[in-house]
């Protein structure tokens, strides 16, 4: 579990009502579903959908025809724990991670970035870990960089979470977080495909210090765990007219206020639940409904 998540999850009925608000709509697109069932029906999936491809719906109730597929490796990358067959994506994914790749792999001399999860073969509602990941725009990436595939492999076990960037307290980057890390967050922010990363508060206040008021850093928005990988969500592309674009992003860095707050007794103070009923899930766009069937 990673370094702010284990210490803390948000608890929504006693933050301010502004802070609140963002949180809760945030959480409803982001937040690992610890109720999720050992299995969904898109889980079982083994195959895409034929058809040209396009992304259906939105990151957290959405899908995806004629998904491609990651490599298992490529020039700059490897993609880890496949057995969880979540390497399936919109051709803009793809493209952006083999873009990353190959820009890493020139400064630095070969090393890798690590791919995570992108979508599952039609996309849809995962069995763990994720509510989101569902149209195939969404792809985690871990910052720690690997020499070589099988090192890659052998170092990411599905039972141990990935090295942190951060301290124990989640305040101050640690030893592994250096300039590749920097690079690799900015390279991905300054891409025109990227609509927001998901990275760890305690991350975003390092790139606030060393980079000023860049105006990639807009793209990075801090959310609870998110210490070992970024979360990379990816606009709505021309090609998918059912795609459901989030809303946008407040202007300006982000560097100020709306960052301070994490960093208050407010936010990481213990949860002590909340009383407010889970929303039930939403009904899945019809032409989601119709992959499923035809799987």
């Amino acid at each position: 579990m990673n370094v702010l998540y284990r210490q803390r999850h948000p608890a929504l009925a006693q933050l301010g009502a502004a802070a609140g608000a963002a949180i809760a709509a945030l959480l409803s697109l982001l937040i690992v579903d610890t109720g999720l069932a050992a299995e969904t029906p898109w889980s079982q999936v083994q195959t895409v959908a034929e058809g040209r491809t396009e992304s259906i719906g939105g990151p957290s109730n959405g899908c995806i025809r004629g998904a491609l597929r990651l490599a298992p490796s490529g020039e700059g990358f490897v993609s880890i724990r496949r057995h969880r067959n979540r390497y399936y994506g919109h051709a803009r994914t793809i493209a952006l991670i083999e873009d990353l790749g190959a820009a890493v792999a020139e400064r630095t001399g070969g090393r890798l970035i690590m791919v995570g999860d992108l979508a599952q073969p039609r996309g849809g509602r995962m069995s763990s870990s994720h509510v989101s990941h569902q149209n195939g725009l969404d792809v985690d990436i871990w910052l720690r960089l690997a020499d070589s595939a099988p090192d890659a492999w052998q170092e990411t076990p599905e039972a141990r979470d990935p090295p942190s960037m951060l301290g124990q307290q989640g305040l101050q980057p640690n030893a592994g977080w250096g300039a590749d890390q920097r690079f690799l967050i900015k390279r991905a922010a300054e891409h025109p495909d990227v609509d927001r990363i998901l990275v760890n508060p305690g991350i975003k206040r390092a790139l606030c210090r060393s980079e000023g008021d860049a105006p990639w850093l807009r793209k990075l928005r801090p959310w609870w765990g998110h210490d070992a990988h970024m979360h990379v969500r990816l606009k709505c592309p021309s090609d998918s007219p059912s795609c459901r674009q989030q809303s946008p992003i407040p202007m300006g860095s982000g560097c100020g206020s709306e960052l301070a707050w994490w960093f208050s007794p407010e936010a990481r103070s213990p949860s002590r639940g909340s009383s407010a009923k889970p929303k039930p899930r939403p009904k899945p766009p019809a032409a989601c409904a119709v992959l499923l069937d035809a799987s």
